[in-house]
């Protein structure tokens, strides 16, 4: 294998690492928020009809800030990177909603998640790769 195959490999892997730190950070960004939503609907009087879209805004502002930091450091292909970054914090939400939640299925609700991930991955990618220009 020459080394231009190498560099290659290594650029590829180089940012799929970056994509999969920018999905963690997303995961992380949400639990934290959505501990802080529990905590102001425990100890105020919200009235808990504002936890399915508080559960949107929060997922898509996780990714939105997921896929800016992972395409700030990628340089390039700021959609497809920001796309990838929602698609796997998706996979990792859908996974563990699968396992801890009993009757968990997919609805309307399920389906505005996905497409506003979606398109707060593609976003964020674009808003990452655009900020180093």
């Amino acid at each position: 294998m020459d080394n231009a195959k190498k560099s290659e490999g290594n650029t590829r892997f180089s940012n799929l690492l970056k994509i999969t730190k920018g999905s963690i950070i997303s995961v992380l960004i949400s639990l934290i928020l959505l501990l802080i939503t529990a905590v102001i609907l425990t100890y105020t009087n919200v009235s808990e009809s504002v936890i399915p879209g508080a559960i949107i805004i929060i997922s898509a502002l996780s990714i939105l800030i997921g896929s800016i930091l992972s395409s700030m450091n990628i340089k390039k292909n700021g959609l497809l990177n920001g796309l990838l970054v929602g698609l796997i914090y998706m996979v990792v939400i859908y996974l563990i909603s699968s396992i801890t939640i009993t009757g968990f299925s997919i609805n309307i609700k399920t389906i505005i998640m996905l497409v506003s991930s979606g398109l707060a991955g593609i976003v964020g990618g674009i808003i990452g790769v655009n900020i180093h220009k």
